[in-house]
């Protein structure tokens, strides 16, 4: 109504989205300032500088905005943007290359981590201390401590593994 839109955040406090500036689409050609958000359930109800009609709101569904990287707080130690882990090198505990990491995922369990290798599906693992015990951004990898067993996965002879380090975590 008058120009309120659904927006989902990916953001810890999702009413930060206002202190961040203008909301940007991906190709930078378009720019939104929140003007008022409020909490609706597992999204925001928020209204756009600009943006005064239903008409207007109903053309920005789908479109996918982006807070520039400059603007968000740094992390803390052992936290970490997924923008900063996409695209890592992925690497075992020897060193033998795994892939890249091409997502983050959350299903409600835990954060994954999904990484692509050279060739064939994608292999999806816990993001924990105990499987990804190393994420250096700086020189661009992380370390991956295969499990034994991955789910699904019959190609074990394709992927070099060590065992799992035993530090604790659920």
């Amino acid at each position: 109504m008058r120009g309120a839109v659904k927006l989902w955040t990916f953001t810890q406090d999702p009413l930060a989205v206002k202190a961040y500036g203008p909301l940007r689409t991906k190709d930078g050609a378009h720019q939104f300032e929140v003007t008022h958000a409020r909490h609706a359930k597992d999204h925001l109800v928020a209204t756009f500088k600009g943006v005064t009609s239903r008409d207007a709101a109903e053309r920005l569904n789908g479109i996918e905005l982006y807070v520039a990287r400059e603007k968000l707080p740094d992390t803390d130690k052992g936290e970490f943007y997924h923008a900063d882990l996409i695209g890592l090198t992925a690497v075992t505990a020897a060193d033998a290359p795994l892939g890249r990491v091409v997502a983050i995922h959350n299903f409600g369990a835990g954060d994954i981590i999904e990484i692509a290798p050279a060739a064939g599906a994608t292999i999806m693992l816990p993001f924990s201390n105990a499987v990804v015990p190393t994420v250096d951004i700086a020189s661009g990898r992380v370390v991956i401590e295969l499990p034994e067993d991955i789910d699904g996965d019959d190609r074990s002879d394709d992927i070099s593994t060590s065992r799992p380090r035993k530090s604790g975590d659920p």
